[in-house]
């Protein structure tokens, strides 16, 4: 620890490091003034019994938090970094499914540029269409957000075709800011640039969660909400950091005079290996019921979803959530690390793993292996996001029901962001943090 902060003097002296943590902590103080500008032609007074609305939890609850409340304040940066991250995980599916998408994945650093650019023309497109059906949405109530005199939140009064085009323009350029304000962190920031941004948005809403929770439930169960925290702290980091290291050997060959390979790695498998990325599709799947009920006109399903899938607290919602995060996890583990593709890596360089033959048997050594990690990690995963809630479920608190995604975000982001600083001291001769 002594040295971690000698070395956190030696991190400020260095004028390369220094420059970059400002840039970063720039781009992150830009990117929140624009999530608390309100774009113009929405109705302030309305805005604001929405973002009360929002406070309570449910899905609008939960895509505020990754938009650093700018969701439900209709800003310029409303939509975040939601887009981005969407569009990301849809072009990383399609890597298994389209066979172009397949080859510029295998073409190294051109292929990851093509890929890039794909990402940025679908977030643009899903942007569009997000903030076009958040502008209906918001007007027409398809919500069942209610006021107190029990009617519709109407937050565009004027719904005239020229207002909400403009709406739309400014939330998908908002986006596209995002977008570039998180690829400029990546470039000349530390760390990467849209966790960075994910981390600030959740990070700002952990001092009013834990005021509503003091509010709500008072000192004695803060306390217990505080001690759980640390717990889950704790745990979170010996899982993020802990990883199955399958070894590798490459067998030695001979060009000419000079021997090529002989030497030994592995190949990290981390517990965490999906990260919060199930977290994001299962709320995401956990919306669609509450779409279908503005659809079906059937009273005990609409009452259902109303009562039980809007309310994080609820045992209905805490069941499907945990369930949801296990699948998910599986799925977005064998779509992210393909044993087929990893074995054939392995194999055209020259490698094997011990007591494995190539080919076909390392394929299935991967995946069980895979299949034993993932396991407990999706179970962990799960526990953490939901236990929080489970404790203020049982004490009848509903002021801050996503505490164990933003432990997850916050410790994740920042264990990344960290393992980049400690690489830039060793790079310069300084022994690093983690040392």
């Amino acid at each position: 620890m002594i040295n971690s902060l000698r070395n956190l003097g030696k991190f400020v002296k260095v004028p390369d490091l220094r420059n970059k943590v400002i840039f970063t902590l720039a781009v992150v103080a830009l990117y929140q003034i624009g999530a608390n500008v309100t774009v113009p032609g929405v109705s302030f007074a309305e805005v604001q019994k929405l973002e009360n609305l929002a406070k309570a939890g449910g899905i609008l609850g939960f895509l505020d938090l990754f938009s650093g409340g700018g969701l439900t304040r209709i800003a310029v940066f409303g939509l975040g970094i939601m887009p981005y991250i969407t569009s990301s995980i849809i072009i990383q599916l399609l890597t298994t499914v389209i066979p172009r998408f397949t080859e510029w994945r295998d073409q190294g650093a051109v292929g990851q540029k093509k890929l890039t650019q794909a990402t940025r023309y679908l977030t643009i497109t899903l942007a569009v269409l997000q903030s076009t059906g958040l502008a209906y949405a918001f007007h027409s109530g398809l919500l069942g957000f209610l006021n107190t005199n029990g009617q519709h939140l109407d937050l565009i009064p004027n719904f005239t075709f020229w207002n909400v085009a403009f709406i739309v323009l400014t939330l998908t350029a908002g986006t596209a800011f995002v977008m570039w304000l998180g690829e400029l962190i990546t470039q000349r920031g530390i760390g990467q640039g849209m966790s960075i941004l994910i981390f600030a948005e959740v990070v700002a809403g952990i001092p009013y969660g834990g005021g509503a929770v003091l509010a709500q439930g008072g000192p004695v169960r803060f306390t217990i909400l505080i001690l759980l925290a640390v717990v889950l702290l704790v745990a979170i980091v010996f899982v993020e950091q802990g990883q199955r290291r399958i070894p590798v050997t490459f067998a030695r060959r001979q060009v000419g005079r000079r021997i090529y390979g002989g030497q030994s790695t592995y190949i990290p498998m981390k517990v965490n290996q999906a990260g919060v990325i199930p977290i994001i599709f299962a709320s995401s799947v956990l919306y669609v019921p509450v779409l279908l009920s503005n659809v079906i006109p059937w009273t005990p399903f609409r009452n259902f979803v109303s009562a039980q899938l809007l309310q994080p607290t609820s045992a209905w919602y805490i069941a499907f959530y945990f369930i949801l995060i296990v699948v998910f996890t599986f799925f977005y583990v064998q779509v992210s690390f393909d044993p087929y593709q990893q074995a054939d890596i392995i194999r055209k360089q020259g490698g094997f793993i011990p007591g494995i033959r190539p080919g076909p048997p390392t394929e299935r050594y991967l995946s069980r292996i895979l299949n034993r990690i993932t396991l407990p990690g999706s179970l962990f995963l799960a526990i953490v996001a939901v236990s929080p809630s489970i404790l203020l479920a049982s004490w009848g608190i509903n002021q801050y029901p996503f505490a164990g995604i933003t432990l997850l975000i916050a410790v994740g982001v920042s264990l990344e962001t960290l393992k980049q600083v400690d690489s830039q001291l060793m790079m310069r001769n300084y022994e690093g943090f983690l040392s």
